[in-house]
């Protein structure tokens, strides 16, 4: 099985734009749509647009495959700072289950982020 590359951690579901759950299915039509939109040669001469679109490419490489996928759900990047509480739970909620919940404690600053997107939600 390929290693996943950690020396430059990415979320590929954050580049595809897609949720933690994603359907196999979700994964290729996003990456359609962002393959469509970030191709280099829409944009003729600009070195960042090739380096989104390859960065696409690596991540669908890598969530297309079940093997691979799999691999960087367990090795992928894990900055927690980083993910919002609803975020944190689509990612590691396999985990979570079955490792008891980690030895998470609730804190305010979830408790605040959960009240939050409630009120969010309703509006």
């Amino acid at each position: 099985m390929e290693a996943v590359n950690n020396t430059n951690p990415k979320d590929y579901y954050k580049l595809l734009e897609v949720e933690y759950d994603a359907t196999d299915e979700n994964i290729k039509l996003n990456y359609r749509r962002l393959a469509l939109k970030w191709h280099p040669d829409k944009h003729k001469g600009d070195s960042s647009v090739t380096t989104k679109f390859q960065e696409i490419n690596e991540a669908y490489n890598v969530l297309s495959d079940p093997a691979k996928r799999f691999d960087y759900d367990l090795t992928g990047s894990y900055e927690i700072d980083k993910y919002s509480l609803q975020e944190y739970l689509a990612r590691f909620k396999g985990m979570i289950l079955t490792c008891n919940g980690l030895g998470i404690n609730h804190t305010k600053i979830w408790s605040q982020q959960m009240i939050e997107s409630i009120e969010s939600s309703d509006k």
